[in-house]
């Protein structure tokens, strides 16, 4: 059978994982076959390096991984940066001062490192399960160089009224909603589909030959940019709006499921 796609980008949660960060036999052995006939994976996410290693280790899987919304591609191989888009210390001052006013929390990341204000047993549990040890800077720190992200964390009705807010600032960095609970803020050239662009034409890849698989708003523009985008049946539908084909959830391996339906054939 022959192979549809040359390049195929996988968000990793809601998509590639289960609700509860899992990655099943099924979903593991399709990518698995996938690279195997020849296809390049590359996973798409929001998530640090540091915790997407794990998931590629699982997979058996190494190379380039888009990191932070596309804020920095990288090698998995030597943990170096390929690329990545730097948001100014000062441009993040009222992203910053909103938060501190509004007592929400926020965490702060270059390439490799996350860093936050603060901890509670609840955010340390909400960081373990990706895999990630933020160093605590304590209140009222300066912001360093390289950052790459900003991202808020809560329940879902506070960070329904933070994006309410957020939109209606001037647009001098891009916010979007990465699931819901968090809000990221990176450069606004920063994306998936930038990156995933980027990435494509340094291996030479046309557009039409890349299969791109995801679940949530950040993930459009890699759906979109992609020859063929498939959004997963647990997106919502400004996403399934996006995308070429709908597919099963990912709770019904859909990221398998999709493979074996368009990958090859």
């Amino acid at each position: 059978m022959a192979l549809q796609y040359d390049l195929i980008a996988l968000d990793v949660d809601g998509t590639l994982l289960t609700d509860d960060h899992q990655l099943t036999v099924k979903t593991r052995e399709a990518v698995r076959e996938a690279a195997e006939r020849g296809a390049g994976i590359v996973l798409c996410t929001g998530r640090a390096p540091v915790s997407v290693f794990p998931v590629l280790e699982e997979l058996g899987l190494s190379g380039t991984i888009i990191t932070h919304n596309g804020g920095a591609t990288i090698d998995s191989d030597t943990k170096t940066i390929i690329h990545q888009y730097e948001i100014a210390p000062q441009q993040l001052e009222p992203f910053v001062a909103y938060c501190r006013t509004n007592k929400i929390h926020f965490d702060i990341n270059t390439a490799f490192e996350m860093m936050v204000e603060s901890l509670t047993p609840e955010l340390t549990d909400m960081y373990t399960k990706f895999h990630i040890s933020p160093s605590v800077l304590g209140h009222g720190a300066n912001l360093p160089k390289g950052l790459v992200k900003f991202t808020i964390f809560g329940d879902k009705e506070t960070v329904d009224r933070v994006q309410m807010d957020w939109e209606q600032w001037p647009p001098t960095l891009l916010t979007i909603r990465s699931g819901d609970f968090f809000i990221d803020v990176h450069h606004p050239e920063a994306s998936k589909g930038r990156a995933l662009q980027q990435f494509a034409q340094s291996q030479g890849i046309e557009r039409d030959r890349i299969l791109a698989i995801g679940n949530y708003y950040n993930d459009i523009s890699m759906l979109e940019f992609a020859g063929c985008g498939i959004a997963m049946g647990n997106s919502p539908d400004g996403v399934k709006d996006a995308a070429d084909v709908v597919g099963r959830s990912n709770a019904e391996d859909g990221v398998a499921h999709a493979l074996r339906e368009f990958a090859w054939s």
